[in-house]
């Protein structure tokens, strides 16, 4: 098992040696607290993605070992430096009006001035993300060709919905228009902007994935091999687990400033976390840990759904990280144990 986080180890190890040296360069005697806060932004990193790293295995078991790996090299890369790092810097400069390399120097010179910005453009971020995961959430239990479920009574019914195509698009607009008349009102534009936008983005990848699926039936089954069309398929599918890590990666990066209001204690912290995400997800995949705990899937999205319904909900009201991490860890641990009960069952047939 220890070979999956070997990575995550040697990234673990340098990332406290830079919070440790970043922190006696900022302020003297202080790079054993830049530690302890990086170490509880980790924790609490893995905590609120943990069933991000189940749906992505769900996706990366159609991809070939090449496309694992790039998943787990450039889209880590993409993962510290585009979102944990860049994003919260090109938010505060949209909304700030003021250029990125001046937001740059503010988050590294000015930490509070920054940390403001960035909680003014707390509703609008939160709103996309929430929006996103909905459709994520929705499209996988309406679907009328899902054969197993775990909550029965439930799954079912919502299974019946399958057919009523934009149902999915539907709800979530809805979900969107009511949440909008409590936000702030001088947010409430920027907030309705974001969430249809969350939905149009997951709309896009999700119709571009399915074309390029479709396209590449026929072809060869590896994303190594020269077919054009599954090649792009494996890109699309590629780009399309970035963008489910980038809408959960939301939530702990605008609440880490909780913590901390350092953006280069807050990259690292949150960084490690999804390194041991990444890892765990290339152990989830080449284990078939899926196949042997045939629930895991759905409490991974029972997770999703909760998560988009707070994250829509703390564009008005703040929510607790604890709460977020706790609520998706029960349907996991829920989900693990009727999968352990399920195979028992069948073990004795």
């Amino acid at each position: 098992m220890h070979k999956y986080f070997i990575g995550s180890y040697i990234v673990t190890v340098l990332g406290f040696l830079f919070a440790y040296l970043w922190g006696e360069h900022v302020h003297s005697g202080t790079g054993i607290e830049c530690i302890f806060i990086a170490f509880v932004l980790s924790i609490l990193e893995v905590s609120l993605s943990f069933d991000n790293a189940v749906v992505n295995a769900a996706r990366l078991e159609r991809m070939s070992p090449k496309w694992q790996h790039r998943f787990l090299t450039w889209g880590i890369a993409i993962a510290v430096f585009g979102m944990r790092f860049l994003f919260p810097l090109l938010v505060v400069a949209i909304f700030s009006r003021l250029g990125l390399v001046q937001v740059a120097n503010m988050a590294l010179t000015n930490a509070d001035k920054y940390a403001h910005y960035l909680h003014v453009s707390h509703p609008p971020i939160i709103t996309f993300g929430g929006s996103f995961l909905m459709m994520l959430f929705l499209s996988y239990f309406f679907n009328s060709s899902k054969e197993i479920h775990w909550i029965n009574f439930v799954e079912k019914k919502l299974a019946t919905f399958g057919d009523f195509k934009g149902i999915q698009v539907a709800l979530t607009l809805v979900a969107l228009y009511i949440m909008q008349n409590f936000v702030a009102e001088q947010s409430r534009i920027e907030v309705i902007i974001a969430g249809i936008w969350g939905v149009i983005i997951y709309l896009l990848i999700d119709g571009l994935t399915h074309m390029l699926d479709k396209h590449g039936e026929n072809l060869p089954h590896s994303c190594s091999n020269s077919g054009l069309g599954l090649k792009s398929s494996c890109f699309a599918g590629f780009l399309y687990l970035e963008l489910i890590d980038a809408s959960f990666s939301l939530d702990g990066v605008l609440g880490a400033f909780a913590l901390s209001k350092d953006i280069l204690i807050i990259t690292i912290g949150l960084s490690i976390g999804a390194m041991f995400v990444r890892s765990l997800t290339i152990m989830l995949v080449e284990k078939k840990t899926l196949a042997q705990y045939i629930y895991l899937e759905h409490g991974a999205h029972w997770a999703i759904g909760a998560l988009s319904c707070i994250m829509l909900f703390s564009a008005i009201k703040e929510v607790p990280e604890i709460v977020t991490g706790f609520l998706g860890l029960v349907f996991i641990v829920a989900a693990f144990i009727s999968s352990l009960l399920h195979n028992r069952n069948q073990s004795r047939l």
